[in-house]
Order: C-alpha cells, then structure tokens, then sequence
C-alpha cells in the first residue's frame, strides 16, 4: 500500500507563493481546466442531461430486448394459441431486461423507464416536477424507438401490441389502466 503522505512519482512541488492546489488547472494536461461551473453547461443542466440521455438509452435498451423477446415468442406459434410456455417466456425476458436496465441505469438517471412511475414518483413528492417533466419526453422518445428498432429488424407485422379483449372499448381499456396508476 501506498503512504498516502507521500508525492506521487512525476509530481512537481509548489513553488514558494504558488498554491499547493489550484482548482482550476489540470495537472493531467498541463493547462487551465474547461469544466468549470461558468462554462457550456452549469452542474444543475448537467445533471438533467446527463438524467435523460441515461433514461433514454435505459428505456431503448429495456423495451428492445423486452419488444424483441415478445416478438420471438409470438412468431413461433400462432398468436391465437394460448401457451403457458409463451407467457412465461414474455414475463420472464421482461422482469430480467427491467432488472438489467435498471440495475445498469440506477446512479445515471434513477432507473424510471416508465412515464406512469416518475409521474407517481413526482406526485408523492419523490421527484422534483421539472425533473418529471424533463423524463417524461426521454422515456417517450426511448419506448417508440425500441418499438422502431423491433419492427424493422424482425420480418412480418408487429407482435408485442397491446390488444384489449372480451369487447371492452378504447375507453374502458384508457379508464382501466388510467386507475391502475393510482
């Protein structure tokens, strides 16, 4: 182990009325550092980027290997057959590509991937609403290029649409999911 009192080899000695750390020079490259808080982006827009480019890729990457798995399943027996076998499979490459993602995407953005969640995350006083507002489009934008992705790579229509069944109207379906949200 290194004793952590002593220079590191390579290292230059301050100068007598030089300050033993300057914050803003970068000893790596030898010059003035760029990422101070008055330059291109503040810490606070920062974050908020850094929050929604990382709930963007999350959610592409949840919803690709979700929407992919769905679509493998289907195609390999007829949607209108029942399997227990298929809906295992679906339920299963959901739950591991959710757990995935949101264990790669936690300390980036919080791991949301879902505009339901961070807008129950925002009602309960869990996130702050311009944090919510600005996940919401990122998590939008993510889930319709997964669902993009999926289509163009895989031949014949589109499998993992969300059918509502037994006669129940566009309406009914918007009311039911609407209150499983609250």
């Amino acid at each position: 182990m290194q004793n952590p009192l002593r220079r590191p080899r390579g290292h230059i000695a301050p100068q007598r009325g030089q300050p033993a750390f300057d914050p803003n020079h970068d000893a790596e490259r030898g010059g003035p550092r760029g990422d101070s808080a008055e330059g291109v982006m503040s810490q606070g827009v920062r974050g908020h980027f850094v929050a929604m480019t990382g709930e963007f890729v999350g959610t592409v990457m949840f919803l690709y290997f979700a929407f992919g798995a769905t679509q493998i399943a289907n195609n390999v027996l007829p949607p209108s057959e029942p399997s227990l076998d298929r809906l295992l499979f679906i339920a299963l490459a959901f739950g591991f590509s959710l757990a995935t993602t949101a264990w790669v995407f936690y300390r980036v953005s919080g791991g949301l991937f879902n505009p339901a969640v961070t807008l129950g995350l925002v009602l309960a006083g869990g996130l702050p609403w311009v944090r919510g507002l600005l996940l919401f489009v990122p998590q939008m934008l993510g889930g319709m290029v997964a669902a993009a992705l999926v289509s163009c790579m895989f031949p014949g229509p589109a499998t993992f649409q969300t059918k509502l069944t037994g006669g129940t109207s566009i309406a009914q379906g918007y009311v039911t999911q609407l209150s499983y949200l609250f």
